[in-house]
């Protein structure tokens, strides 16, 4: 079961300092990662609040399933199986021979740290730092209390706490803003941006 959650970025400087300070460490260096959500006709997936996923970054590729959320309070929980895959594309034609179509399309730049070292020893957690079209993100993953506590350390409360997917977040900003949705893409190379 994965429990998350995601908090909206408004300092990027200051919560990198804040990270460093509490001995969070880079265990994967900035990368970019892209993403295919594939669904069948009709969007049954989507439908049930579930996805299934390809992901390519650094030349190689994750395939992900993640079930219907369970209710539980302001955190994300959910069954996920995911695995490596030799080839993204390759997969993707396995895919569309059952059916499935690329429904939704997001790109991030992704920096991946972990607790300091005392701490990741007894838990199973990590922090990851987003840069996306819509904005900075981090998502805390572990348990409960752990991500409580790492988003009081970084000045966050509960009710700062996102539940929602990006695709879910891209969809409501594109609202917000009156325009037509697409995909969750860079239109300009972001690559300049720093990370965490």
């Amino acid at each position: 079961m994965e429990i998350e959650v995601k908090l909206e970025v408004h300092d990027p400087a200051a919560l990198k300092r804040r990270l460093r300070q509490l001995g969070f460490r880079v265990v994967k260096a900035r990368h970019f990662e892209s993403n295919l959500l594939l669904d069948f006709r009709g969007e049954p997936l989507r439908k049930s609040r579930s996805l299934l996923r390809l992901r390519s970054a650094d030349g190689q590729g994750v395939v992900t399933f993640k079930g219907t959320p369970i209710r539980s309070g302001p955190y994300k929980v959910r069954p996920e199986i995911e695995t490596a895959v030799g080839d993204v594309h390759r997969m993707q034609e396995i895919f569309e021979q059952f059916g499935l179509r690329e429904s939704f399309r997001y790109e991030k730049y992704r920096t991946v740290l972990a607790p300091p070292l005392a701490a990741s020893s007894k838990l199973k957690a990590e922090l990851v730092y987003d840069e996306t079209p819509i904005g900075d993100y981090i998502e805390l993953e572990g348990p409960k209390r752990w991500i409580d506590r790492v988003a009081k350390q970084l000045g966050y409360h509960r009710a700062d706490y996102i539940g929602r997917s990006y695709a879910t977040l891209y969809f409501s900003r594109c609202r917000e803003r009156r325009i037509k949705p697409g995909n969750m893409v860079f239109h300009k190379p972001a690559g300049t941006r720093s990370g965490a």
